[in-house]
């Protein structure tokens, strides 16, 4: 029926010679409504809702780029069309400079016309049901795939496919696969957690195939780079998620050539065990052998200092790496704006030097403001929104201009995240006494239980090369998307982290992060 697709405004003070064309769009389901001049055309937006506008560029009266002006003030969301028999290189770009949508060059036929309005009009629609096939095709090869034996490449690329998904569809909410695709990542995490379990301890005592882990980011991607004699900034994006990185990357992408890798973070996938194995190249249970004062008995409230050793920790591994290393090395951890826009002023400094490394904790301290302060949590109500704010957070921060005016110098950029994060949906009871640890997702403490179905249970830590932390310590390390909540006001605490991003369990969000690689163009 006529209409139903989109109502198109085409103005043309030859209109009576295109009335082929508009049969031709009419009969295709378009409503075309033809005027010969431009002042015509723009009362009549005054009053009509149309979905597209045809304009010829050169016609008598008002000329078709000053009736675009008035047109884009009047409704600067209404698609135009600019149509001319010039082709001159400045006009073009002068529509172009005053937001035409497209730019046809006459003569022109019915299919060219009839492309660009489906391409503007039913654009949407059409893309829609392009993602809608191709998401059922990807999620019918995921579920067929994890029947068969995995690999941990395997996990990587099915970790891959799903955080693409999740950034697809955020442009798509309408088209309600966004539940289905979460039902999925569920799914997977429990597969994941799985194997995991399984693989996890061979990867840690020598098992010549296992993945990249925390310990290998400075030697395999940092030391390559320098040995070639390249000066290397090394940056951590604290809880950074694979899913967060692909929106920070399209930005970078602008000024850099970028090489992205993956890695497995260790486990706990918390800042004090994943940071400082970066740092250190160490498993947990070498740097407290190492740096016992690293661990001191006292409670969880000294993780936030355990990682007031990072400098040093890289010192000491760059010289294990590299004995001749002679260089001093810079390093800076960024907590606030202040901090933020010092280090950025200053990173001529970083990158005029063959190593150093810079820590930045916004995303961290976002998704842990998130829990206590609500009107955060109601700028973040999910993940979609964590993704567009930690986009808008780096594109406007003091890091980012400072790479965009430092583009050109000749140095290597190796950015990474210690640990991802999950949203915590689902409560596991853990059973301990006053001296466990008190984090979300994973514990520590003497003799802590809880449901084997919700954590891994790590009865001896030196197996998972974790700190002893005293006699009769073991931990928990929960799965999928619980948290641990003690039995004493259960449900109190259960709904109070409800729905709050956590870190350091088993998860493909936490565990499988990026790594990528910068040089100038």
């Amino acid at each position: 029926m006529a209409g139903e697709k989109g109502h198109i405004l085409w103005v043309d003070d030859e209109i009576e010679m295109l009335k082929p064309h508009i049969i031709f769009l009419t009969d295709r389901g378009y409503k075309v409504t033809p005027v010969t001049n431009a002042e015509d055309a723009l009362d009549l937006i005054k009053e009509t809702p149309f979905d597209l506008v045809l304009l010829d560029e050169m016609m008598s009266g008002m000329d078709g780029l000053t009736a675009l002006e008035e047109m884009k003030t009047m409704n600067p969301s209404l698609p135009v069309i600019m149509i001319t028999k010039s082709e001159e290189e400045m006009l073009m770009e002068q529509a172009i400079g005053s937001k035409i949508d497209d730019y046809l060059t006459k003569p022109v036929n019915p299919s060219q016309i009839l492309l660009v309005c489906k391409k503007i009009i039913e654009g949407r629609k059409i893309t829609g049901q392009s993602i809608s096939k191709d998401y059922t095709n990807e999620f019918n090869q995921i579920v067929n795939r994890m029947m068969r034996p995995m690999h941990w490449k395997d996990w990587i690329d099915i970790h891959l496919k799903l955080s693409e998904w999740d950034v697809e569809l955020d442009a798509h909410p309408d088209l309600g696969l966004k539940q289905t695709l979460y039902d999925q990542k569920r799914d997977c995490n429990v597969e994941f957690g799985r194997y995991i379990e399984r693989s996890y301890l061979d990867w840690i005592h020598g098992a010549e195939d296992r993945p990249p882990l925390s310990v290998d980011i400075v030697k395999d991607y940092v030391l390559p780079h320098v040995e070639q004699g390249a000066n290397t900034l090394l940056v951590i994006l604290d809880n950074l998620r694979l899913d967060q990185w692909m929106t920070v990357e399209s930005l970078l992408r602008e000024f850099f050539k970028v090489k992205r890798d993956y890695y497995y973070s260790i486990l706990p996938t918390a800042t004090p065990y994943s940071r400082n194995a970066i740092f250190a190249g160490l498993f947990p249970g070498d740097i407290e052998r190492l740096h016992p004062d690293l661990w001191s008995e006292g409670g969880e409230a000294d993780d936030v200092s355990r990682n007031r050793y990072e400098h040093q920790l890289l010192e000491e591994q760059m010289a294990r790496l590299m004995p001749n290393f002679k260089s001093s090395l810079k390093y800076a951890k960024v907590l606030d704006i202040q901090e933020a826009k010092s280090v950025s002023r200053k990173l001529y400094e970083f990158v005029d030097i063959p190593v150093s490394a810079i820590v930045i904790n916004f995303v961290d301290i976002l998704a842990h403001t998130r829990s206590s302060v609500e009107v955060i949590k109601e700028m973040i109500p999910n993940e979609s929104a964590f993704r567009s704010i930690t986009r808008s957070w780096f594109e406007h921060s003091p890091f980012f201009q400072a790479l965009r005016e430092i583009q050109h110098k000749n140095f290597r950029i190796v950015i990474t995240s210690d640990h991802g994060s999950i949203r915590g949906l689902r409560g596991a009871k853990v059973i301990g006494d006053r001296e466990t640890s008190t984090s979300l997702r994973y514990k520590y403490g003497r003799n802590i239980k809880a449901n084997a179905k919700n954590a891994m249970i790590v009865k001896d830590p030196q197996t998972l090369r974790l700190p002893a932390r005293g006699v009769n310590t073991n931990y928990l390390i929960a799965k999928e998307d619980y948290y641990f909540v003690y039995p004493t006001n259960y449900h109190y605490y259960l709904n109070y982290y409800a729905d709050s991003f956590q870190h350091g369990g088993i998860s493909l969000e936490e565990m499988i992060l990026p790594i990528a690689t910068l040089e100038k163009k």
